[in-house]
């Protein structure tokens, strides 16, 4: 039932600050003001390739003004889309899944999942803006990835023959990657337990339990958001050996996120379809 990671909501204390990162960042542009009455928040939302990012801006006591208290700036819940949000809501509620309704969106809290709050609102076609194309996964590192993957395969009517299994012993995980609808796009939660406690991502697990670890965008051209960075003094790294193929946005470039940045097709070498990627980045045999 879904077909798109949507959007990304970040927790940002200066909504027009973070706006003015994203755009020189990403390209993104403002593309809506409004509130979010569910989480006490003023809300920016920026348009990066088809996929949006919800800048939230506390405007009293609430989920969004807690998280910036104890944890600082950063990734707040992932967002999807689904072609039919009747039908996912009566799944929802034939789970026994407690959801908010707002806006025309559903939004799910981190006790009802394995620590993803999550935003869900019907498909629909964008015009694309700025250096992505889109956003293609939100990470979730859970307690136990088969349990998270059951459990999201059942709320969100899954099919797990497209799914690929991942693991890493550079990054210390293994996980599951739930495409939504390959080989088509990218799209998935790719859900992570950690087997690590001294790498990047066991070391965020120890500190914050089940919660959303980072996103991945696709871009046609990752040495243009290079440079931007380096025009800021952005911190980023490579991504694997290949130079075009992409680099890993620091969270202190971006408002707290750590964003994973890959190339067109290149992200099928690991998931699960590596007929689809290009020998190299820049499409050469």
């Amino acid at each position: 039932m879904l077909d798109r990671v949507d959007r990304m909501l970040v927790a940002v204390r200066d909504r027009a600050a973070a706006a003015d990162t994203f755009s020189a960042v990403l390209g993104a542009v403002k593309v809506g003001v409004d509130t979010l009455a569910l989480y006490a928040a003023s809300r920016t939302t920026m348009r990066a390739g088809d996929s949006e990012f919800d800048l939230l801006e506390p405007a009293g006591d609430g989920p969004v003004a807690e998280l910036l208290e104890s944890r600082g700036e950063g990734i707040f819940g992932g967002g999807f889309s689904t072609p039919d949000l009747d039908d996912l809501t009566r799944s929802l509620e034939g789970n026994g899944i407690k959801f908010s309704r707002e806006a025309g969106s559903l939004y799910i809290e981190p006790d009802q999942t394995h620590g993803m709050r999550t935003a869900i609102r019907q498909s629909e076609q964008r015009d694309p803006a700025g250096l992505i194309s889109f956003v293609y996964e939100v990470t979730n590192v859970v307690d136990d990835h088969k349990a998270a993957a059951d459990f999201y395969t059942r709320i969100f009517g899954l099919d797990p023959s497209r799914f690929s299994p991942i693991d890493s012993d550079m990054w210390g995980y293994v996980g599951t990657l739930t495409l939504f609808n390959p080989p088509e796009r990218l799209d998935r939660i790719e859900i992570t337990q950690t087997t690590d406690s001294t790498r990047s991502m066991g070391r965020f697990y120890e500190r914050r339990g089940q919660s959303v670890y980072m996103c991945f965008v696709e871009t046609p051209d990752a040495s243009a958001i290079k440079d931007r960075l380096d025009a800021s003094d952005g911190r980023y790294q490579q991504l694997a050996n290949d130079p075009a193929a992409g680099l890993y946005i620091h969270p202190s470039a971006l408002h707290g996120i750590l964003m994973g940045v890959s190339a067109t097709n290149v992200a099928w070498r690991w998931s699960g379809h590596p007929e689809l990627a290009p020998a190299s980045a820049d499409g050469s045999s």
